[in-house]
């Protein structure tokens, strides 16, 4: 589920703004770890030697295939999730309301 935003509104404005900057903090530590994640991966599966400093026509079709896969991946994941927490918001409201109602 999303975080209640009714409980955000509530909140005095400096606890807003350290929220909201511990957010952030959250989203590029993750973005470096998925940046960290991709280059490891494409590294070890596409680069063949230290020969040289330059890649060669092979490892950089390698490479490019690897990160676009990879971000396809991650992304169609992203998807999945936000259809599943969709789909469990969905839910919660629905036991909410028949709660409601005492069915």
């Amino acid at each position: 589920m999303n975080f209640p935003l009714d409980s955000v509104q509530d909140l005095p404005d400096d606890a807003k703004m350290a929220l909201a900057g511990a957010l952030e903090q959250m989203q590029v530590r993750d973005s470096l770890k998925m940046y960290n994640k991709l280059v490891e991966r494409c590294f070890q599966e596409c680069v063949e030697d230290m020969r040289s400093k330059a890649l060669t026509g092979k490892e950089e079709q390698c490479v490019s295939k690897c990160c676009e896969k990879f971000m396809h991946v991650t992304a169609r994941v992203g998807m999945r999730f936000q259809e599943f927490f969709s789909q469990m918001e969905q839910q919660a409201a629905a036991a909410a309301a028949a709660a409601g109602t005492g069915k």
